[in-house]
């Protein structure tokens, strides 16, 4: 019998990819918990959504009650944490929801793993939590804690929490801290499905400041392949830094995009920046790679002619999500 691990937040971007990784690449058999919030997507899922292998709970991580009858039903054996509001946006505008799920949702998952007496549990973080860099230098998995939104403060807190768990209680945690992810599935608020959308239907693309942001960014599978490498062969307690080796600027992202697509850079539309945008991310992954033998195969290049085809085919999918239909 193969093992049985709880994804949560699995109808997102990144967890309904890395579920469909599991079920097609795997023999593990998977629970996905998600409360389903507005970037919750069962969609994701459809084409799995009645293999034997996989079972829904819409749940909140913030339930423990629930959260542990789950565990106790289905014999889990492993976490995977995803669930996270993401949105950097959406934080500066009102926090209170980023650490009521972000801090106190992961605190009530880590009580009810540690009572279940969970094998492995694998925290999903972000490059964030350290902050912003400067021209130069790398984000190692030894660079303080900085974070400098709501959004990753409340991730930067998540991730304390695991650590004193580690260390309190013995608990079999890891952390991974990624860059951008890109790839299909993903909510169309983020930077690259909505330049695409708007793209598509000739509309304005809207580009924060001057552009010149930049970020790293990772295809989604890559991303995952590094999660599950971590979850199988990860050093409880350790923190591994997952990035794509691909930095780029916003404004070279969205020109990238255009190109792609045939249509005129006229339709960039610079506006008022974001409160307190960082200015660089960049992740140094030389120790994932080292440990655990893990590097990025997909490059940008590759990666974003993909999205763009997937989001191209799938465009009844963004309909849906425009028309609230998802969420019936």
């Amino acid at each position: 019998m193969s093992k049985t691990i709880l994804v949560t937040g699995g109808a997102g971007f990144i967890g309904s990819n890395f579920i469909h990784l599991l079920i097609e690449e795997t023999d593990y058999t998977v629970v996905n918990v998600d409360c389903l919030t507005y970037s919750g997507n069962l969609d994701n899922l459809r084409s799995i959504e009645k293999h034997p292998r996989y079972t829904f709970s819409k749940t909140s991580i913030n339930n423990r009650e629930e959260i542990t009858k789950l565990l106790h039903k289905h014999s889990v054996e492993a976490i995977i944490h995803f669930a996270a509001e993401s949105h950097v946006d959406r934080s500066i505008e009102s926090a209170s929801p980023f650490f009521e799920t972000n801090v106190m949702g992961t605190l009530s998952l880590l009580e009810a793993a540690r009572s279940h007496g969970i094998k492995r549990f694998v925290h999903i973080s972000t490059d964030e939590v350290y902050g912003t860099l400067g021209d130069e230098g790398y984000f190692t998995e030894e660079t303080p804690l900085a974070p400098n939104s709501p959004y990753s403060s409340s991730k930067a807190s998540s991730d304390l929490l695991v650590r004193s768990f580690v260390h309190t209680h013995n608990f079999p945690a890891v952390i991974t801290r990624c860059s951008n992810n890109y790839g299909p599935y993903q909510f169309p608020e983020k930077l690259i499905p909505r330049m695409i959308d708007l793209a598509l239907q000739n509309k304005k693309l809207p580009v924060y400041g001057n552009g010149l942001n930049v970020r790293d960014w990772i295809y989604v599978k890559d991303h995952n392949y590094a999660v599950l490498n971590v979850f199988e062969n990860g050093i409880d307690g350790l923190v591994y830094n997952i990035g794509g080796k691909s930095e780029r600027t916003n404004i070279d992202v969205v020109t990238t995009i255009l190109s792609i697509l045939g249509k005129d850079n006229s339709l960039i539309e610079f506006v008022e920046d974001r409160k307190g945008h960082d200015f660089r991310y960049a992740i140094d992954t030389s120790f994932i790679e080292k440990e655990l033998q893990w590097s990025p195969t997909v490059s940008f290049e590759v990666g974003l002619q993909k999205t763009v085809e997937w989001y191209i085919d799938n465009k009844q999918w963004i309909e849906n999500i425009k028309s609230g239909q998802y969420q019936q």
